[in-house]
Formats: C-alpha cells, structure tokens, sequence
C-alpha cells in the first residue's frame, strides 16, 4: 500500500535530525522536496541515497496531484520535505498531503524541528492556547487590520518575519496593540541564535540599535493576555458593515480598500460583498 511521511528536517542544527527522519528517507522510493538542491545537501550529509523530486510552492497542487496518482499507480513510498522544519506549517506540502488524504492514501507524520514551537516553548509565555499565523500582510493597512484582529481573537500569537521587515513589523505592533509583550527569536538552533524579551517598545529599541538585526530568519511570539484594544474598535464592532465601509471610505479608502481592509480585520468575505453591494444600489 502506497503511503506519504511528512518529514521534518532541522532548521539549523544537523544534531536535529532524528533517527526515524534518517530511516524513512532512506527506505522511502522518492523524497517529494521542497527545493531538491537543499535537501540533497542534507542527503549527502547522513549518506542517503533517495531519489528526490521537486514539490514546492509553486507547483504543489498540479504536483501533488500527479504525484499521488503516481504512488497509487506504482504502489510508492513518498516522503515530503521543506528546506528546514515541518511541512505544511508555513511551508511547502500541503498540496501533495491533501492529494493523498483524497486517494485515501496513509499520511503519517514523522515529527521534528518546527521554528515556531521551538519559539513558543521558549518565551515563558503562558502558551496554553496560541495561534500561529505565518507570515502577515506586508502592506500597512492591511497590517494595521490584521494585528487588531488577532488581538481580538487570541491570547498568545506566533508569526514570522524576515530580517529586512521585522523592525518594520515590530514598529506596527508598537502603534496598533503597544501593550503587547513580545519574545522575538532570530536563527533558532543555530550558532548565533538569540532572543529578546519585552514590551514591545523595549523590543523595538533593541533591533533599532543592532547593526546585525537584517541578519537571519525571525519567529515572533506576541503575548496580548494585557492587551487593550482602542475604544475605535470597540465601537467599531457595534457599527454595521455598511457603516464600517463608509468609516473607512470617509478616512479616505476606496471602497475596494475599504472591503480588503474589513476582511483581513476578521470580517465574513460575503458579509462585506453583500454590503458593499448594498452602498452601491443606495447611491445610484
């Protein structure tokens, strides 16, 4: 019977790598990767030998169909990967994973290095309940949006940023939600790894003044148990959707801005549409 491993891999340290992780490339018939060129580095490093294909972000669900079809059709063993940590948890894999799941192929997990956990169990936050959200809007007033609605929504939030944009990011979290605390890892299990702890403004004073802050990769954990959100929004969720629209549109957003910025604030897509199209007919 065909089957699919989802992999984890190290996303720094190679003393990461578990033995399980070894074994399954080893014996599985083809290693679905990421980026082929990084996972047969780490091939070579504990000498295995499987074939590898390229599964990746932008080919993952025309790639993922094929794929699987492939295993049923040859009776395979798959073994997906990223170029470090978990697949499918902001990374590639996804596609390929909810091929089989279709085809009732066995999808096992073969669990490892995750950056945002290793992040979480590091920031001595209270991280009973969290939610982890990737990497956020990059334009500002969908930021502005989503970091409101997050802290509307959550306890505890991890996200990731990279080196060039995470004082940008933190900057945001300082003007939108500045009670925040903040645990900000830079290059996890790696030799230079560090984390800083702190209100947010604390935080943002620090990677203002490290000349080696647009080095390595970031994993943000945003404790907001203190968070207060302005009165705006209070009064803000009383209002319709077609008042909310009009508030914005009156700050100066087309009605089109005005709908994406409603939406990435937690807003039901159709809900927005309908009231968009409602402003729309009153104005005719």
């Amino acid at each position: 019977m065909p089957k699919l491993y989802v992999v984890a891999t190290p996303i720094g340290n190679l003393n990461d790598m578990t033995p399980r992780a070894v074994e399954i490339l080893k014996t599985a018939d083809l290693i679905a990767a990421e980026d082929t060129r990084v996972t047969m580095k780490l091939c070579q490093v504990f000498d295995i030998h499987t074939k590898l294909t390229a599964c990746h972000r932008h080919n993952e669900e025309e790639k993922g169909e094929w794929l699987a079809d492939k295993m049923l059709e040859e009776d395979l063993t798959v073994a997906v990967t990223t170029d470090a940590g978990t697949p499918c948890v902001s990374d590639p894999g996804w596609g390929l994973v909810s091929a089989c799941v279709e085809r009732g192929i066995e999808v096992i997990p073969v669990p490892g290095c995750c950056a945002a956990v290793a992040a979480l169990s590091v920031s001595g936050f209270d991280t009973r309940e969290f939610a982890f959200y990737g990497f956020l809007p990059r334009e500002k007033k969908d930021l502005h949006a989503k970091l409101l609605s997050i802290a509307r929504g959550v306890p505890v939030a991890v996200v990731h940023e990279s080196p060039y944009r995470v004082t940008d990011l933190v900057q945001a979290i300082c003007e939108c939600i500045p009670e925040t605390v903040l645990s900000v890892s830079c290059d996890l299990t790696k030799l230079h790894e560090k984390t800083i702890r702190g209100r947010c403004g604390d935080v943002l004073a620090e990677l203002k003044a490290n000349p080696k802050t647009e080095k390595g990769e970031y994993c943000l954990v945003l404790d907001l148990h203190g968070v207060a959100l302005p009165e705006t929004e209070k009064h803000d969720e009383q209002l319709s959707t077609e008042a909310k629209l009009t508030e914005r549109m009156a700050a100066g957003a087309t009605l089109r801005e005005a709908q994406e910025m409603l939406i990435a604030g937690g807003e039901k897509k159709n809900a927005v549409k309908q009231a968009a199209l409602n402003l729309k007919r009153m104005f005719e």
